[in-house]
């Protein structure tokens, strides 16, 4: 059945190319997962924070090899997309990435974390402005989203730093270990870069 409207991004426009690495500044850069990175990601989903918000932990090098391995796939389906974000050692300090990618819509929700020994020095801030940069400039998302949980006043705190506006709260959107959350909604929009 016909579209009364085009896709915003051609099918291919990840796919078709490798997965890039990123400049950030400072030395960070954000970078594909590699398999080497498996006891990182295991170390850092054993943080109780990374597991209240992301709702998971990994509990053995099999895990991480997975969650790791999955990217791949993601990136390829063009559904979605991580990166590690790295030290000028190559050292994982947390992640950054694409979720729920609509090539017809051209919009992405952004995810991040970061371990416990990297925060406060606006890894994720700094690595969601890179990740947006490249999404909005060199794919041509039209809009990109930030949700989380409304008591994650860390996220809440990124979100309004990178230029991503508060749109609004959507009430038990998610369930977390403890039970239902509100989400706040972050919008930015290509033209607001």
């Amino acid at each position: 059945m016909p579209l009364l409207v085009d896709a915003v991004l051609a099918q291919g426009v990840l796919r078709d190319t490798a997965q890039p690495r990123l400049a950030v500044d400072d030395g960070l850069v954000l970078r594909p997962w590699q398999g080497r990175d498996a006891a990182s990601v295991r170390t850092a989903f054993g943080c109780p924070d990374i597991q209240r918000w992301h709702v998971r932990r990994l509990d053995t090098l099999e895990e991480a090899d997975e969650w790791i391995g999955q990217w791949v796939d993601c990136w390829d389906a063009e559904t979605a997309a991580s990166w590690a974000v790295v030290d000028g050692d190559d050292e994982p300090l947390g992640q950054v990435g694409l979720r729920d990618i609509s090539l017809a819509q051209g919009s992405a929700a952004l995810s991040y974390w970061v371990t416990p020994a990297a925060r406060g020095q606006a890894v994720a801030a700094r690595s969601v402005e890179a990740l947006s940069a490249w999404a909005f400039g060199a794919i041509g998302f039209n809009r990109l989203n930030i949700h989380h949980s409304t008591t994650n006043t860390a996220s809440c705190r990124v979100a309004a730093r990178t230029g991503y506006r508060h749109e609004g709260t959507l009430r038990q959107a998610i369930m977390h270990a403890d039970g239902w959350h509100d989400w706040h909604i972050h919008g930015r929009l290509h033209t607001d870069t």
